[in-house]
């Protein structure tokens, strides 16, 4: 019996460390009064960016950080885009939520991005990603009442948030689902 309630708990961890969460299928015709097209956010070059322009595509939103055990994961992030970029546009949000990991302004974000991880997937300029001055997007994103569906909060840098070529939210990936693992590829 101990080892039955030792297994099972080992394997809750375990699912709990690699959670995606999904919009569930009885609301797949309950669409949520807002988009993920209504919003505007700016380039890490501070450039406006209207996210309507995506349109028809699927998008990854990630939020980001430089000094993070899962930093590596830019490299899985730009090999995802290079595979997939007709139908699939990847956002980094870079962000200093967790641990002070993102303390660079967004030309030393860009530098380090390009330099070593060759990084050609379109980044954001740095945002809050939690609290009270949580960006407008990233509220959207964790507010059922808003995206539909889902309440997942990032909870450390590099969460993964999918939405489809209608701008609804689709899936949400922990830190720990790697940007190239079937759990992503195969929904795209």
């Amino acid at each position: 019996m101990r080892l039955f309630i030792i297994t099972v708990l080992a394997a809750a961890i375990s699912i709990g460390c690699a959670r995606v969460e999904s919009r569930p299928k009885t609301q797949e015709n309950n669409m949520s009064a807002t988009s993920f097209y209504d919003f505007k956010v700016k380039t890490i070059d501070g450039k406006d960016f209207d996210l309507k322009s995506l349109k028809g595509k699927k998008v990854l939103v990630v939020n980001t950080a430089s000094e993070c055990g899962y930093t590596p994961q830019y490299k899985d992030l730009q090999a995802l885009h290079e595979k997939y970029k007709e139908k699939l546009t990847i956002i980094g949000f870079p962000a200093n939520n967790f641990g002070g990991q993102e303390p660079g302004s967004n030309t030393e974000i860009k530098g380090f991005c390009e330099k070593n991880y060759g990084v050609t997937f379109q980044l954001m300029e740095k945002i809050s990603v939690k609290g009270s001055d949580m960006h407008p997007l990233y509220k959207w994103l964790i507010t059922k009442e808003q995206n539909g569906w889902n309440n997942d909060a990032p909870n450390w840098n590099f969460c993964k948030y999918l939405i489809d070529e209608n701008g609804q939210l689709l899936k949400f990936f922990n830190s720990a689902v790697k940007p190239m693992s079937t759990d992503i590829t195969s929904v795209l």
